[in-house]
């Protein structure tokens, strides 16, 4: 459900299970008699408090994916190692993991990109506060273009913003698709 719903809503949800006043997460906390816990105004609270969010709004896709690499594994590879005599456990490590290899590097690039372009959650939920503990690149890049109007720099921004991204994928791309010896 949350890969299908506007990122807007989905956030503006978890700004209701956050509120520190009337947010769903403290009401169940003080029912316990636990403090009330500064989830979005603690700096120091607030960017995990965003990622725990951005992770529970992208894992959906990347069950689906997991599920797709899963059944693209040929049943006769676990059936001749079964009559081989291997056990579950040998099948995972020697054939369901190296198989999912194309999908944990697909997996690994979405979450990388969408961990360097998180933009809605932070600018809906805080506006990059507090502090700046929640300013991302991207909210960066779009507040230095259309808050202050230094629209040359944002592009400049942007396209090494991009660069980074790029040279970050590709170096966890190298080392994710590296063989052990």
């Amino acid at each position: 459900m949350p890969v299908v719903v506007s990122g807007v809503v989905v956030t503006i949800l978890w700004q209701n299970l956050y509120s520190f006043d009337s947010g769903v997460l403290n009401s169940l906390l003080n029912v316990f008699g636990i403090p009330k816990v500064p989830w979005l105004i603690d700096p120091r609270l607030a960017m995990p408090s965003i990622a725990i969010m951005a992770t529970w709004k992208n894992v959906g896709i990347y069950i689906v994916l997991f599920l797709v690499g899963l059944q693209n594994i040929p049943k006769e590879i676990y059936e001749s190692a079964s009559l081989d005599g291997a056990d579950k456990y040998s099948q995972f490590f020697k054939i369901t993991l190296p198989m999912l290899n194309s999908t944990m590097v697909l997996i690994v690039a979405l979450s990388t990109i969408g961990g360097f372009s998180l933009f809605i959650e932070p600018y809906v939920l805080t506006g990059g506060g507090p502090m700046q503990s929640t300013m991302s690149g991207m909210l960066y890049i779009y507040n230095q273009a259309f808050y202050f109007g230094h629209m040359g720099y944002a592009a400049a921004l942007g396209f090494v913003f991009a660069l980074v991204i790029l040279l970050v994928v590709l170096l966890q791309r190298k080392v994710v698709e590296a063989e052990p010896s």
